[in-house]
Parts: C-alpha cells; structure tokens; sequence
C-alpha cells in the first residue's frame, strides 16, 4: 500500500515540526515554503518544558541539537531595575522536569530540516490555493504544479492566506496595540546569567540568553499600526536608554548592528477563536490556526503541541484510519487549550503595558506581593500542557 502524502505549506517552527513529526508516522511530506532559502538571520525563539517534551515525543533534543545555556534565574524586574518576581531554574527544572531555553530561529529551523528526508522541503515554492473536494486535496502553486494528498497542513502563519478562503466570515486579526522590537547582540563581557523582562510604563524590554551565547532582546512600545521610525536603533535607545543596567549597555551593542538587523513588527493576535481547526482533509496549526500576543513565550510552543498531536492523532502512513476522523479529533483536543492561552496572552500583554502611573504602581505591588511558589504554580497548566491528560493522548503512548 503506496504511503499517505501530506503537503505542508509553510516551514516556519509549526510546519517544520509537523513535517518531522509525520516522517515519524510513516507518512510522506512534502513542504512547501514561498521563501527562497532557509533563514540566516533572526530572533530566538524560547522553548518551554510543553514544548521541549513534545520535540522529544518525535526524537528531537533541541538543547542538543543547538546547545544549551539555561538562565540561572528568569522573572520580571521594573525600569529602575528592582526584581518583581524571580524564580531559579534549578527549580523550575525540578518542578517541570526541565527548565525552558531559547535558542536562534535559523539553528532550530536547521535542526527540525536536518530530521527530514532529502527533498522533502522545497523553497522557492508558493502554494495559491488548496481544491479539497471529493475526499482528495489539490494543492496548487505558482509555478503550475499540483501535488495531490491526503491531508494538507496550513501552517502558512499570521495571515494565513489558507485561513481567510476557508473562513471568510471570520474577523481575522486585532491590533494588540503595540509594536516589537527584536535582534541578537554578542555581549560576553556583561556577563548576563538571568532571563528577564522589564515593565515600565507603556513598554517592556526584554533580555533572553540564547543557546549558542548570544543575548536575544526584545522591547514593545504602545503606538498605531504601521508606525515606523526612521532608525530603530535610535528609537530603542530613546525609550528605554535610562532603564535600569544592563539595558543601557545592551543598547550600545545595538547601535553597532546594521538597521537591518533589528526587526520591528507590529503585534497581532485572532481577534477570535476558527469554528473549528480543520475542513475536509485541511488543518489548521500555530499562527495560522490560533494567532496570539508574544506574552507568554507560547506562539511556538504551540505550533509544536500542535503538530506533534496531529501527528498522534492521524493514522500511521500505510493506514487505513480515518483522516477525516482524526481531524475533528485534533480540534477537539487543540481548540480549547489554544484558545485560552490566546486570551491569557492577551490579558498579560494589557498587563505588562499598562501606562497610567497610579495603575501601573498597583500592577507593581500586586506581581512583586505574590509568592514565587504561587507565581510557578500559575504556569503549571503551561508547562505541564504536553502531553494532554484526555482525548486519548496519554503520555505511554509517547513518542510516536
């Protein structure tokens, strides 16, 4: 019996890992990226213990695979540099199995490719549309060829062009009300051990130890969409340069960096939870099926959750299962969790961003009264996330 054949559109970390985790069940895959080559450059990417669980769920140790360098300490600090909430890793580690870390996007891309076939993964090829009718899938691209399969995975991101022909009555994305600033610097010399990120008052900033020795940063700023200043270098030094060390020093190191090496994208979540994750032999996963605000450091968590449980759910390769059934199984097992982490992330973005002085002093007092232990305890349904309890996921069944 000739192999399932799956077309995955997208090869960001969400199609990339589904791919890895369907070669895993036997299925052949195909990925399709629009994009000429693999990325070079980038942001990090934090990977908690729900997700680290679920890469080795499908033989993928992403520390190894990238180095690790876990933070000695993660928590929240305020702009004159007083800790808000901090928590040691080592217990984390022993609370969750694992501490989270974070590691360069193009190394993790290379390490799930590295995990596919040859010739799996083809750049440079845009998908137009997806004909699903009479229980087989077209995919159709730009340069003319069709490929035809059993299941197509929409992992085509934030806007998903997948997702809008689907759903065309869906309202699509909201404006979270901020803009991100994202770049590496090599900073040895600061010596910077703690992840940490910084509330001030209508920004937060950012500082993630990366796998390879690296300092990932990030910053918000509340302004309208598409708002753009001339040298963004520039702009992070006028808005966060008097925050507490080693922000300032930092800022130095990302004067040196090109214009170019500093991202800014505005921030958008799903204004509203998809009816429903899949349609006919079309599914849905990471941005594309449940966009949300960066907050939480759970985007890419979930797109990994995501692709390893679809992968869980769908019969074997040479099977004979339903994929129809399996779909409407990974909606009910994704639609609820995903949804809610996409609220929550929402809530502490509001939070974090909060610009009235009087508010932002009582949001202060509050996170910095409250216990470590009850501050951990708040991210158990996070980090223990993967794998599920219910939906017939259970974690003896695990890997795949």
């Amino acid at each position: 019996m000739p192999k399932h054949h799956a077309v995955v559109v997208g090869a960001g970390i969400g199609g990339l890992t589904a791919a890895v985790a369907l070669h895993c069940r036997g299925w052949r895959v195909t990925v399709c990226e629009r994009a000429p080559e693999p990325p070079t450059t980038g942001a990090g990417i934090g990977l908690a213990p729900n997700a680290l669980r679920a890469l080795e769920a499908i033989g993928v140790d992403a520390a190894r695979a990238v180095g690790s360098a876990v933070p000695v300490t993660m928590g929240v600090r305020r702009s004159d540099g007083r800790w808000l909430v901090r928590a040691e890793t080592v217990d984390m580690a022993a609370r969750y199995g694992m501490p989270p870390i974070a590691v360069p996007r193009p190394a993790f891309t290379a390490a799930l490719t590295a995990n596919l076939p040859p010739k799996a993964l083809r750049y440079g090829t845009e998908v137009t549309g997806v004909d699903d009718v009479m229980g087989r899938s077209t995919v159709r691209t730009a340069a003319g060829q069709d490929l035809s399969a059993d299941l197509v995975v929409a992992a085509d991101g934030i806007r998903s062009p997948l997702r809008r022909a689907y759903f065309p009555d869906h309202p699509g994305l909201h404006y979270i009300g901020e803009t991100a600033w994202r770049t590496i610097v090599d900073a040895p010399d600061l010596r910077i051990p703690s992840m940490s990120e910084t509330w001030g008052r209508g920004g937060r900033f950012g500082v993630t130890p990366l796998a390879d020795g690296r300092l990932y940063l990030y910053a918000t700023g509340l302004v309208p969409p598409g708002t753009r200043s001339a040298d963004s270098r520039a702009e992070l030094r006028r808005r966060f340069g008097s925050w507490h060390d080693p922000i300032p020093a930092l800022l130095e190191r990302v004067q040196r960096l090109d214009e170019a090496d500093v991202l800014q994208n505005d921030l958008y979540d799903l204004a509203a939870p998809l009816p429903r994750l899949h349609h006919g032999r079309i599914v849905w996963l990471g941005d594309a099926a449940h966009a949300m605000a960066p907050n939480l450091g759970q985007g890419g968590c979930q797109a990994i959750e995501d692709a390893v449980i679809l992968a869980h759910l769908l019969p074997r390769g040479d099977g004979t299962d339903s994929v129809p059934a399996a779909l409407a199984a990974y909606t009910a097992a994704r639609r609820d969790r995903t949804n809610a982490v996409r609220v929550r992330a929402r809530w502490v973005g509001r939070l974090g961003a909060l610009r009235n002085p009087l508010a932002a002093a009582a949001r202060d007092l509050a996170v910095r009264a409250t216990p470590t232990r009850l501050a951990l305890r708040g991210m158990d349904d996070l980090f223990n996330g993967f794998p599920p309890g219910g939906g017939g996921i259970h974690r003896d069944r695990l890997p795949l």
